[in-house]
């Protein structure tokens, strides 16, 4: 009895506390369901541009915005749509790199976070993160 309410527990506080998924993020979802491709890797390379372009649309603005939002919900449906790739794929050094880039894109995504309200650190972190998407792309065009 005590292992299954120790269980519920940490279930509890697992659900709760995570914030990286389609019940706290359900935009991401939408996001998702509008880059869908042919396979999972055009679905990744549809988000990529989407993320660019929000990135972009972003650089000017202040808060937490609607192309913040829109970047925010973007990076969270790549993140749950990478796991998806086929297991063939996900064994290439390509794909690899691409786990390093969807990385990269966090650190860079966190920093954004930090200084949503203080130009010009909003945009050049935005910046940055437009240029590490281009590389992102590429990196999945190879697993095509």
């Amino acid at each position: 009895m005590r292992q299954v309410l120790f269980a519920g527990v940490i279930g509890l506080v697992m659900l709760t506390t995570s914030g990286c998924s389609y019940l706290f993020y359900p935009h991401a979802k939408e996001f998702t369901e509008k880059a869908k491709g042919a396979n999972t890797v055009e679905t990744l390379i549809n988000l990529t541009n989407m993320m660019e372009a929000s990135a972009k649309a972003g650089q000017n603005g202040r808060g937490d915005d609607q192309a913040f939002k829109d970047l925010h919900n973007q990076m969270h449906a790549f993140d749950n749509t990478i796991c998806c790739v086929d297991k063939d794929k996900r064994e290439t050094p390509a794909y690899a790199l691409a786990v390093t880039h969807n990385k990269e894109l966090w650190a860079i995504f966190k920093r954004v976070w930090k200084f949503k309200d203080d130009q010009p650190q909003r945009s050049q972190h935005l910046e940055l993160f437009a240029t590490e998407a281009r590389e992102l792309r590429e990196s999945l065009q190879t697993l095509k």
